[in-house]
């Protein structure tokens, strides 16, 4: 099979060595590919590394969700990095726009998730059965009917800072699974990550245009 001639959607990097590469995943792309096809970000790694032996995927996001998404491309840093997300000295910030909000400026949300199966497909619940999960949340700005949060998540449970917004009653805007759709997609985005390296490498993505009206409203600065 010939190799494509270019990636199958804009590829931005917000940091790059010989070992690392942080990507800006666009909202809409999947990590790995569908049953249903399409692009994925697996697709653009002949174009990250002609090595054999990788490049790898370090975590996963949510299809919907864009921001800073590690990928390894030799086996050392992969080992390392999924060790750092494993003992939590990875650090990832999230911004979320949400439906209403809290009424504190910050605070930590701790409910275990599980998840749940039925005919018509699966979700993440609160359920005491599940396994431990922490977010805390601090406010940067508000709307009338909108609030900017910051999310830092020092567990890494599927779906987790959307079920959690969604258990406080402020679902993130544009969450099709627990809240309610937009036409600008899901409003979650991977801000910050810090790879406890020597150095540490930090990378920090921007939001996506369709993000910008609400965090606009909520006081956000471009």
């Amino acid at each position: 099979m010939s190799r494509p001639s270019a990636p199958p959607f804009p590829l931005t990097l917000l940091y790059q060595d010989q070992h690392v590469v942080i990507l800006d995943k666009p909202a809409g792309v999947p990590v790995h590919a569908g049953p249903k096809g399409g692009a994925s970000v697996e697709d653009c790694f002949p174009f990250l590394s002609r090595r054999k032996d990788g490049p790898w995927l370090a975590h996963r996001l949510d299809t919907e969700t864009s921001g800073c998404l590690a990928i390894a491309l030799r086996k050392q840093p992969l080992l390392a990095m999924q060790q750092a997300f494993a003992d939590k000295t990875a650090q990832k910030t999230y911004w979320a726009v949400v439906h209403g909000g809290p009424t504190e400026q910050s605070g930590t949300i701790d409910l275990p998730l599980l998840k749940q199966s039925d005919r018509t497909g699966w979700r993440m619940v609160v359920n005491q059965q599940g396994a431990p999960s922490r977010t805390s949340w601090r406010v940067l700005g508000r709307a009338d009917s909108l609030c900017w949060l910051e999310l830092s998540l020092h567990t890494g449970r599927t779906h987790q800072a959307r079920v959690h917004c969604a258990a406080m009653g402020w679902p993130i805007l544009g969450d099709t699974l627990y809240g309610t759709p937009h036409p600008e997609g899901l409003h979650l985005l991977a801000r910050s990550l810090t790879l406890p390296f020597s150095p540490p490498i930090t990378a920090t993505a921007s939001p996506r245009p369709g993000m910008e009206a609400a965090l606009n409203q909520c006081r956000w600065v471009k």
